[in-house]
């Protein structure tokens, strides 16, 4: 098979795998809890971030706020999640990790670390100059996709 073939199979495996998701990691999450990455990751902003509003979400998520509404609803609904005004500001609604999202939200930082430890694996097959090479190659992949 030539390398065309190779990387078009491979660029079509990542897309079919994190298919309507933010991002693709490796493996599955290991929570038991029924949320998309787009949810499981607005629970790792909040982690990180403390408290945010639907426009900060989706600033950070590069996604419509329509999609962080319908995201932070059900997460109201499974209580991983609650809405609290701004003490300055009334009007601003903002959203916070309960007791029962943290552990979730440090779950899929986790899978996010395992993810990026798996991708060091991977590329200490590699010489430095091996490295170097497969950077350079990204890199124009990542210009031709954005053309």
């Amino acid at each position: 098979m030539a390398i065309k073939d190779e990387l078009d199979r491979l660029i079509n495996q990542i897309v079919m795998s994190s298919e309507n998701q933010h991002e693709f990691l490796l493996g599955a999450c290991q929570s038991g809890v029924e949320l998309t990455n787009t949810q499981e990751h607005i629970l790792m902003l909040l982690l990180d971030s403390g408290r945010m509003t639907n426009s900060s979400l989706s600033r950070e998520l590069v996604v419509s706020q329509a999609a962080v509404t319908k995201a932070v609803k059900q997460l109201l609904q499974k209580q991983l999640i609650e809405s609290v005004k701004d003490e300055r500001d009334g009007r601003i609604v903002l959203f916070e990790l309960t007791e029962a999202g943290i552990p979730i939200a440090k779950e899929h930082r986790h899978h996010h670390e395992l993810t990026l430890m798996a991708y060091d694996r991977l590329f200490s097959d590699f010489s430095e100059d091996e490295q170097a090479v497969i950077e350079r190659f990204m890199g124009r992949v990542s210009e031709i996709i954005k053309e």
